[in-house]
């Protein structure tokens, strides 16, 4: 059997590994991701951090978030 090279970023960190997706979040919650665009917009949710046009949360401030709405 022949060996398969491991690809060079094979070893490098996860850096998103605290973050999740605005279709991740929205799945989670039980919501649409238009609705997390617009709470975006209204500056209402969960903090989003943007990476070109992708919107990402990091989990922590989501479990804040959701804390602070009791």
């Amino acid at each position: 059997m022949k060996d398969i090279p491991n690809h060079p970023y094979d070893d490098a960190p996860d850096l998103l590994a605290d973050w999740i997706s605005r279709e991740q979040l929205a799945h989670a919650l039980g919501l649409t991701a238009d609705t997390l665009s617009r709470w975006e917009a209204r500056r209402q949710g969960p903090p989003c951090t943007r990476i070109g046009r992708k919107a990402f949360y990091r989990r922590a401030a989501i479990q804040e978030w959701i804390r602070a709405q009791e």
